[in-house]
């Protein structure tokens, strides 16, 4: 497959490095030419040039392009990138949009037509994303696949948790309500055997049904956190997405430092958002902003350090439930071993959402584990597989790739050794985010 990526920011560049240990042929465009010296880079073709430009599409080959991927931080330019890429041959065409009205069902249609395949809004899913997290504050993440059937949930155990120094096959039992598909421990993330141990300060992947999620939070050595207050740090427009959705039931303020936005953003939010005008980064502000009986801390604003720190501050107040946005990648493990509940990065969530168009097995989800080097999904097993032909214990899966559960019609399983996976099954698959395309062949 050829695949030409217009603008090498880092979401850009992510999806080059996600498919630069892959067999295909990919083209990276951007007009800044600094912007294309990456590691990475010397096993990708790059080229100078205007995404706006026919010249400059043509000289990168957009004409053979199985798939044109606009990805600059102006929606602008990449719709028009695409619109043009469309017409001068490119077969499959994606936009960056942050404009939530243009991936509403009406103005995606509008948009298919003139020649935009796909469009996708980082701000939209990562509202969502910090969404389900504040729905289960005792988790690091929280996922559901097949709408709702199952569930992936990752979670840091604790001392007093009942898993803590056990084997994984001393938990084996004949009632499967749980399989543990990832244990992510310091830098390492490991798809556990038998033999595993699990430590105190693990986070741990689970794959579970909606109805074993108590019990779930129980093995973690987690208690409830009932979330009635919430703090958000930072008018941004993910912030804004956040407050108007969160139930009515749940009062939110928002401190935003420049006055003139904190105005604007009072205007738009709803009656239970209070909009302060003050820096979150202040100590002596969250303190009397009463922050210690908040439930939960969110910090949105544009500097990754300032709301690593903030969250750091705010634990130490006491708030239970933490959530950053981290966008300078960097960071990501240094927020974790700062215990940080659950980090956001709007970068990865877009580069995961669009990996899955460029995977040949039928893929109705991608999703990139912020905290662990790895990824999971939901594929479709076809008829006539290697997935379809023995028992799970039979099939010699790679190493770093587990099967976490299943879906058969309307039902849901966790599956085990014996399982025996069917032609048309949903299947939640983990795997290293090195091993995503070895899967392909068991399902094809």
């Amino acid at each position: 497959m050829k695949i030409l990526i217009a603008g090498a920011g880092e979401v850009g560049t992510h999806l080059a490095k996600l498919l630069s240990q892959e067999n295909q042929d990919i083209t990276l465009l951007d007009e800044n030419s600094e912007k294309l010296n990456f590691p990475y880079s010397s096993e990708i073709m790059t080229v100078t040039g205007n995404p706006t430009s026919l010249a400059d599409l043509r000289n990168a080959a957009v004409n053979r392009a199985d798939m044109f991927i606009a990805v600059t931080p102006e929606e602008t330019t990449n719709i028009t990138a695409c619109l043009l890429a469309t017409n001068l041959g490119a077969k499959t065409t994606i936009a960056r949009v942050s404009n939530n009205e243009y991936i509403l069902p009406k103005s995606t249609e509008f948009f298919a037509k003139l020649g935009v395949d796909s469009l996708i809004c980082p701000e939209e899913l990562a509202a969502a994303e910090i969404l389900s997290a504040l729905k289960t504050p005792w988790s690091r993440q929280w996922w559901e696949l097949a709408g709702g059937k199952l569930i992936l949930v990752g979670a840091k155990v604790r001392d007093n948790a009942p898993l803590v120094d056990k084997m994984l096959m001393e938990l084996a039992s004949e009632e499967r309500f749980y399989h543990i598909v990832a244990i992510k421990r310091d830098e390492e993330t490991i798809i556990p055997r038998g033999a595993d141990y699990i430590r105190s300060g693990d986070i741990l992947f689970f794959t579970t049904t909606p109805q074993y999620v108590n019990r779930i939070k129980a093995l973690s050595g987690k208690g409830n956190i009932d979330i009635k207050l919430v703090t958000i740090m930072g008018g941004s427009r993910i912030a804004q997405k956040v407050a108007q959705r969160l139930p009515d039931g749940i009062h939110v303020k928002i401190l935003e430092k420049d006055r003139d936005k904190s105005y604007r953003l009072a205007e738009k939010v709803g009656s239970n958002v209070l909009v302060i005008n003050g820096d979150g980064r202040n100590t002596e502000l969250l303190i009397r902003e009463n922050i210690k009986d908040c439930d939960a801390f969110i910090a949105l604003t544009g500097n990754s350090e300032a709301n690593i720190l903030a969250c750091v501050t705010a634990k130490n107040i006491g708030v239970p439930k933490t959530v950053a946005e981290v966008e300078n990648i960097d960071y990501i493990r240094m927020a974790e071993k700062l215990d940080i509940g659950t980090v956001i990065n709007k970068k990865l969530i877009a580069a995961s959402h669009i990996y899955r168009f460029m995977l040949n097995a039928d893929v109705s989800t991608v999703k990139c584990m912020t905290f662990a080097n790895a990824e999971v999904a939901e594929l479709i097993a076809r008829k006539g597989s290697r997935i379809t032909r023995k028992p799970v214990k039979e099939l010699n899966l790679p190493v770093g790739m587990t099967l976490g559960g299943k879906i058969r019609g309307e039902k849901a399983e966790i599956i085990g050794g014996e399982t025996q996976i069917e032609a048309g099954d949903h299947v939640v698959v983990f795997c290293l985010d090195t091993s995503m395309r070895k899967i392909e062949d068991y399902f094809n």
